[in-house]
């Protein structure tokens, strides 16, 4: 009986370390991860503030499309038209 015990012992300690293992390489991975989640939002953080730069920009950029398509049409109908 006493064996049977001390075996039963002997694979609930190696059970034992085996959990410990796998809580730590869980703990390690839960750990990158949570830094590559604040990198992460470092990233989406500047991207929201980059943001209005990038849309005003983008309006210019219409802006200057308008006028270069108003011209070349201003062009046409003075040439042809008038």
């Amino acid at each position: 009986m006493s064996d049977m015990s001390f075996k039963q012992a002997k694979e609930l300690v190696e059970k034992m370390e085996f959990s410990e293992i796998a809580i730590r390489k869980a703990i390690d991975n839960l750990e990158k991860s949570s830094q590559n989640f604040e990198t992460t939002l470092k990233h989406q953080e500047d991207i929201i503030n980059k943001l209005p730069y990038a849309d005003k920009k983008l309006s210019y950029m219409y802006i200057a499309v308008a006028a270069n398509i108003g011209l070349i049409v201003g062009l046409l109908i003075g040439k042809y038209l008038l």
